[in-house]
């Protein structure tokens, strides 16, 4: 184990608290950063890029939550009763060594017994339901209404220029794959002619002279290629992995014949036909990595000296499979919602997305339902690197119904993503944003978690970002349980740390911009300030 990375810093923690009850508006709560704050410019170490999501702005001077400053400063004991929170995704793998200790179960399910044993109309369900049964492969929404000839003229319209355009870009890709792969192939070749053996380091290159300006460029091209990737067998890899990705996407996403449903033998476009899906939500194969990856940020158990640390540490994980190789259902959604609800989850993460949702109001009245229960959802924004606040970018599911209307809900919050490089590039390129519909930023890029088998690796998205806020709404109703959803909402939003830099978006890199014309709270979450502000409301001082 590393140690910890001690401050070089030697800055303090100002925590700007009105220290009287306001009934009229919330009082804003942030960290000060100081103008001058030394950015990191040399590269993360290991145990910084495994961890880096945990770590403190002004202390490792890494936009990390401050959570593990959080945990040697602030949480004494842990509390007996733990916090329900249900992962509604793609399968987790039940087994893995960091989750299954802090998987939920059902007290009053019996595995095995093909009986639903509690009464709740679900058979088996010990650690959750599955509402894909043994479909994994899916198109994506835009797919299906054309394919089906969902919704209107005017809705199939949209969707059918959507469609075309992915099936274009998607078919222009791959044979840009090809393309490069023929090039390096080519410049490959005559580096091995030219040094006279099969195999060189990529320094090698510099200085080789080809025969035609032709080859020579494909020489350059090559160096330049290996200088990012590292090896001639990492790149092909990358590519090869592309080439599969895109192919699948063609294969499954975008094929109208295709019926990944069928398998699942329900109408998933009709509400009332709920005898589907089955008990076991546990991966359908390793490919299957999604849910599982999402688990481990959240809540990867913290005391088994195992691979990493969750956010949390009083959590118990329900997993919910309804989010496929491809767009998911609003039925699924709608029931998955329903069913965290019902069952004591305490908070939603919803990492997944989608422009097209033909049957969104059956997901807008379970969002209502949990809103009812006291129950948060924690959403991802979204990996189109766009502005939801522009009317022509939808992204369901969403706390407004119309684009940029008033929320009808104040118990989701929506959450973009952060890099680990402390300064103007900070946000995601990936990442969407939006003043209006993204309400905070959290770690999203490169972050190492929990994988199927036992494995353990970085991956990237705002689907990271999500339980990364989830873990932290998590902390907070552990120690201070009393608080409603739309209070542990607020807390995070106020309580995130303000930065005075302006950061730039792959959009429009000339135009930089604040933090807070980019997402409603205008701060990145931070834990540590959001423990002390809980503590704050919980006890009356501060009206939020």
């Amino acid at each position: 184990m590393n140690p910890r990375k001690t401050s070089r810093l030697c800055l303090g923690i100002v925590l700007v608290l009105s220290a009287a009850c306001s009934a009229v508006k919330p009082v804003s709560t942030s960290l000060t950063v100081p103008q001058n704050l030394t950015l990191k410019n040399t590269p993360l170490q290991e145990w910084e890029m495994e961890n880096w999501q945990h770590l403190d702005l002004l202390r490792d001077t890494i936009p990390g939550m401050s959570v593990d400053r959080t945990y040697e400063e602030l949480i004494r004991k842990k509390k007996k009763k733990p916090i329900i929170v249900a992962v509604l995704d793609a399968g987790i793998d039940l087994g893995h060594e960091d989750l299954e200790p802090v998987l939920w179960v059902n007290p009053k399910e019996i595995a095995g017994t093909n009986t639903d044993n509690d009464g709740n109309g679900f058979v088996d369900d010990v650690h959750g339901y599955n509402f894909l049964g043994e479909s994994y492969h899916e198109r994506l929404e835009y797919t299906r209404i054309v394919s089906l000839g969902l919704g209107d003229d005017n809705y199939q319209q949209k969707a059918r220029e959507k469609y075309d355009e992915e099936v274009s870009n998607t078919q222009e890709t791959l044979a840009r794959i090809e393309e490069l792969k023929s090039v390096i192939q080519l410049a490959d070749n005559t580096a091995q002619q030219l040094l006279g053996k099969p195999t060189y380091e990529p320094e090698e290159l510099s200085g080789l002279e080809a025969e035609t300006p032709e080859i020579q460029q494909a020489l350059s091209f090559l160096t330049n290629m290996l200088s990012m990737s590292g090896s001639l067998n990492a790149l092909m890899e990358d590519l090869e992995g592309a080439e599969e990705y895109y192919s699948g996407k063609l294969k499954y996403h975008l094929n109208l014949e295709f019926d990944g449903r069928a398998v699942v033998g329900d109408d998933p476009y009709d509400y009332s036909d709920r005898n589907y899906g089955n008990g076991n939500p546990n991966i359908v194969t390793l490919d299957e990595s999604h849910g599982t990856h999402v688990a481990g940020i959240i809540a990867a158990d913290r005391e088994n000296e195992l691979g990493i640390k969750g956010v949390a540490d009083n959590v118990q994980i329900m997993s919910i499979r309804a989010v496929p190789d491809g767009d998911e259902y609003d039925k699924d959604i709608a029931l998955g919602i329903r069913y965290a609800v019902d069952n004591g989850a305490k908070i939603i993460n919803a990492s997944f997305g989608k422009g097209f949702s033909p049957n969104a109001e059956w997901v807008y009245e379970a969002l209502e339902y949990a809103a009812l229960n006291n129950v948060l959802i924690v959403h991802a924004a979204g990996n189109d690197g766009m502005d939801l606040d522009d009317p022509e970018n939808p992204n369901f599911p969403n706390d407004h119904k119309f684009q940029n209307g008033r929320e009808f809900v104040d118990n989701v919050i929506t959450v973009g993503a952060l890099g680990s490089q402390y300064g103007p590039r900070m946000v995601a390129p990936f990442s969407n944003y939006g003043a209006n519909n993204v309400d905070v930023f959290a770690p999203g890029a490169q972050i190492y978690s929990t994988m199927p088998g036992n494995e353990y690796e970085f991956q990237s998205g705002t689907s990271m970002a999500a339980p990364a806020v989830a873990g932290v709404a998590a902390l907070i109703w552990t120690y201070y349980p009393k608080l409603t959803a739309a209070q542990v909402k607020r807390i995070i939003m106020e309580s995130g740390l303000e930065v005075p830099i302006q950061v730039t978006l792959r959009t429009n890199p000339s135009k930089p911009l604040n933090l807070q014309e980019i997402s409603k709270s205008g701060k990145i979450v931070n834990a540590y300030n959001a423990l002390i502000l809980a503590r704050q409301v919980a006890k009356g001082k501060v009206k939020i």
